[in-house]
């Protein structure tokens, strides 16, 4: 797959390595920035991987945008491939339905299906997180089953709270902060993905791989401060 060069701006440039989200992808995008952290090359000043790009910010000072692209261009033919061997494996307990996931109902009536068969699809798969993005902590999670797809809503929620795990289209993710958004939500987990007393703040990193666990509402009430109460 052919990888194209973009300028951001007089200081940065994107490569991108497609248009479209999928693990072979993802998988090339971990490959360049982990070989861009190992190997910065002169001038270069920070990188900002996404689902299908790696952003690459350099010193406009020290060497121009060619001088950049060949640079990442170089660390894309040495890089080493990136495996989902080398990904953590993440568990998120999640109480679904009642007034943690008010929209578990409609998800449910769009695909035909009963709320305990979306809530059977969407713990029974494993997630990889694509990107950290749109707030702190926020995971976009590919891998979700087809058969659980919605349409975001059609008003966006103007705050929903932390921990809320909503669908999107093909897409599941889990709101970091207190925000709005559009997702359907479907349940909501204890846990902080978004620590800033951390390093890093992140909870999820990407390539992690994630699965949800199914917790009632007096296992929900066990955790204190994103943490099981011991």
């Amino acid at each position: 797959m052919p990888i194209s060069f973009t300028p951001l701006g007089d200081r940065a440039l994107v490569a991108r390595f497609g248009e479209t989200m999928d693990d072979e992808t993802h998988l090339r995008v971990r490959a360049l920035a982990s070989h861009l952290e190992a190997h910065p090359f002169p001038g270069m000043i920070e990188i900002v991987p996404a689902m299908t790009t790696v952003a690459v910010y350099y010193d406009p000072m020290v060497l121009a945008y060619e001088d950049a692209a060949s640079r990442v261009q170089a660390a894309v033919s040495e890089m080493s491939p990136a495996t989902w061997n080398e990904s953590r494996a993440v568990e998120i307990p999640v109480c679904y339905g009642g007034v943690f996931g008010p929209d578990l109902g409609f998800v449910a009536e769009h695909n035909g299906i009963a709320p305990e068969e979306v809530v059977r699809l969407h713990a029974s798969a494993e997630y990889r997180v694509y990107m950290i993005g749109f707030a702190p902590g926020f995971p976009y999670l590919g891998g979700m089953p087809e058969k659980i797809a919605a349409p975001r809503r059609a008003t966006p929620r103007p705050v929903i709270p932390a921990g809320s795990v909503g669908i999107a289209g093909m897409q599941t993710g889990v709101y970091s902060i207190p925000t709005p958004g559009g997702w359907q939500l479907i349940g909501r987990t204890p846990l902080r993905l978004f620590l800033p007393e951390h390093e890093p703040p992140s909870l999820l990193r990407a390539g992690d791989r994630v699965r949800f666990l199914p917790i009632t509402e007096e296992q929900y009430a066990t955790y204190r401060d994103g943490e099981l109460d011991s």
